[in-house]
Formats: C-alpha cells, structure tokens, sequence
C-alpha cells in the first residue's frame, strides 16, 4: 500500500495553502462579521483553476482528480469553511453531475463555466417538507409545448444568492397524466422565468455564505434543460451526494486543524500558576485526542477519494468519512475553546467562529442520523 501522494497532489495542497494564508485568512473575520460575500477571493479562486480540479481541460478544468480537489477542499476549509462548502457544491455536487450525466451540449454550455469559476452553482433538493426524506419533495415538473413548467419550493440553497450563481439544478417529480412519481433532475438558470429567489436565511456561523430560499411559479425551461435519465433523477442526486459527503469530510478535516493549530499557539503562549499551560497534563490529552481523530478523519477521506478515482465502489467510505470527521470537528472545536477558556467565547479569536460553524457539518450533505442508516443498509446487504 503507498499513502503518498502524487507531485500533483503535493503540489495543489502546497498552491492552496499558501493562497488560502496569503488572500483567504485577512479577510474572512470581517466578511463574516458583515454578511459581505467575498467575490473577490472568488475570482482568485477561479485564476486558480480550483473550482475545476477534477474535470478535464477540455470541458474548462485541470485535468486532475478527486484526492487532489478534496486536497484542496481540505486547505481551504482551514482557513474558512464556507468557501470550502462552495467548493462542495459547485464543484463536487453540481458540475460533477452535469459532467456524469450531461449531453455534450449540456457540459459546453453549463460546465465549462462553473469548472473554470466563471460562474457558481447551485443545487436543489431540499424542500419545507422533505429534508433527510429528500424523496418526499414536491416540486413538480410538466412538459408543456417543448417546455418545462416546474413549480415547487426548495429551501436551504446554498450559493443560489451570489450574483455570479448562474444555475441550480432541480429535483422535481414528472407530471405525466395522474402519475407523479418519478423523479427527474432540470437545470434551471437563475433568470428563468417563473425563478424567484426567497429570503436569505440568517444562520448562526457561515454568514458570508448565500443560503436562499428559491420559488418556482410557472418557471420555464427549454426542454433540453433535462438532465440524465428522466426516470432515474434521484439516482442521479444520490450518486453525487457520495461526493459531497466526502467533501463535508475534507472540510470537517480542515476546521479541526484549524482548532489544533490555534490551540497549540495559544497552549504555549498562554502562562498559568508561572508555565506554559500546554505543560499541563490535560491540556497535553486534549491536544494528543484531537490530532489523532484529525489524522484518522484524513486518511478516512483520502480513501473514499481514492476510490472514486479508481471507479471503485465507495458509498460506505463516504458516508464513514462523512459521519467520522463531521462529528470529530465539533468535538475539536469544543475542546478547542475549552483550552482558550474565556478568551474562546471572543470574537476576536477564531475559535469563536471555528465553534459555531463546526455543527453545520453534522447537518448538510445528509445528517449524521442519516449516515448511520446508510451504513447500517450497506451492512445489512455484505455476506
């Protein structure tokens, strides 16, 4: 078995963490303060090529792989997870499902765009009503004079409010006579008619991450907006969703050597009764716990992104990276502001900001409930 990775690999996680250092880090305390989306880290993301690391360069990407994009995810998430969980949906998520099962037209059109980070997307899925059920949704979809007329709500949209979001892609159930039970996937541009774009939620962390509610009355689409097999949408979502988890995973990775870093800066600067408080046996456990379930979460990641990139089954790799290293970061993030004492509870310090976000991971890209119930399916079906 070889864990190295490839010049390549070495070289995106070598380039993304001195970009993130260097462009990332002296802004993102303030734009989370304000709510202020920072297109301007966005478009040096884009010079960069990271929102198109795994998509061949024909279709405007690197060329690259999954270890290397989750790399990147990972270095990113350190210095701000919500532009990590853009990198999940944009990348992992939206373009890889028009990549897999779009037409040619489709991926000129829709793909290069948003590999080259030109253009930001979006995907729709979760509704009022039908969150961990994703199969419950509502939102309809009925061919009508070579047109798609979709109606429906979807909540929770992550980037859809940015104003270089171009797209979301939608789930829908097919209106065909009395039946509505298949599920198929659209894309649906922001300037659709019918698109309307609801309220920007305010959240307790990511606050300079667009979540949106999204309205489609009557929206119009051309019927070539279709995508993959038309009986076969959910599928479709769920075979990308083992991406994304795995990116959640990459992220939850990032945040947690994000508290360690702090931690030991703060561990061997800060003095009580005349030491160093790292010299502290406890301190010293709590430090040693959380970079051994850091350690482990990465390998865990780097693995169900390697068999991706084999074409390798890794639907209970993904889920195991998910539900390990999400519920690792809030564990590393509270045993981070436990060791910063009263000086975690302050904005002024990261750990504050680390803390609140790092129970998000738990929740997007399917809940650590649900995790548990795919690996307990996986289980279930091995001889």
């Amino acid at each position: 078995m070889d864990f190295s990775l490839t010049k390549e690999q070495q070289m995106i996680r070598k380039e993304v963490r001195r970009f993130a250092q260097k462009e990332v880090a002296p802004r993102i305390e303030e734009c989370e303060r304000n709510g202020e989306y920072p297109y301007d880290i966005m478009s040096k993301m884009a010079e960069l090529g990271l929102m198109g690391i795994p998509f061949p360069e024909k279709y405007g990407g690197m060329g690259g792989d999954w270890v290397g994009m989750h790399l990147c995810i990972e270095e990113i998430s350190r210095i701000d997870a919500s532009l990590g969980g853009l990198l999940d949906v944009t990348t992992s998520v939206v373009a890889q499902e028009i990549a897999v099962f779009g037409t040619e037209e489709q991926k000129k059109k829709w793909l290069v765009p948003l590999a080259q980070g030109k253009e930001i997307g979006a995907f729709g899925l979760t509704e009022p009503d039908s969150g961990s059920d994703a199969g419950a949704l509502q939102t309809t979809a009925e061919l009508k004079n070579g047109e798609w007329v979709l109606n429906g709500t979807k909540q929770f949209i992550t980037n859809i409010g940015l104003d270089n979001a171009s797209m979301t892609i939608v789930a829908a159930r097919v209106k065909d006579g009395d039946n509505a039970d298949t599920i198929s996937t659209f894309i649906v541009p922001k300037d659709a008619p019918g698109f309307k774009l609801g309220e920007r939620y305010r959240k307790i962390a990511w606050h300079h991450s667009a979540t949106h509610e999204v309205i489609l009355s009557n929206c119009r689409v051309p019927e070539e907006n279709l995508l993959g097999d038309p009986n076969r949408g959910f599928a479709q979502h769920l075979t990308v969703l083992e991406t994304g988890r795995i990116s959640i995973a990459a992220m939850a990775v990032g945040l947690a050597q994000a508290c360690l870093d702090e931690s030991l800066k703060y561990a061997q600067g800060r003095h009580q009764f005349g030491r160093p408080i790292f010299d502290f046996q406890t301190i010293q456990f709590k430090l040693a716990d959380m970079a051994v379930a850091i350690e482990l979460a990465r390998n865990q990641y780097l693995k169900a992104a390697w068999l991706k990139d084999q074409g390798r089954s890794h639907a209970f790799e993904a889920s195991a990276a998910k539900l390990y290293a999400s519920e690792m970061a809030e564990k590393a993030a509270s045993d981070a502001l436990s060791i910063h004492g009263g000086y975690g509870l302050m904005e002024e310090y990261p750990i504050a900001r680390y803390y609140r976000g790092a129970k998000i991971l738990q929740i997007v890209e399917g809940t650590s409930e649900i995790q548990r119930l795919v690996i307990g399916r996986i289980l279930k079906k091995r001889k």
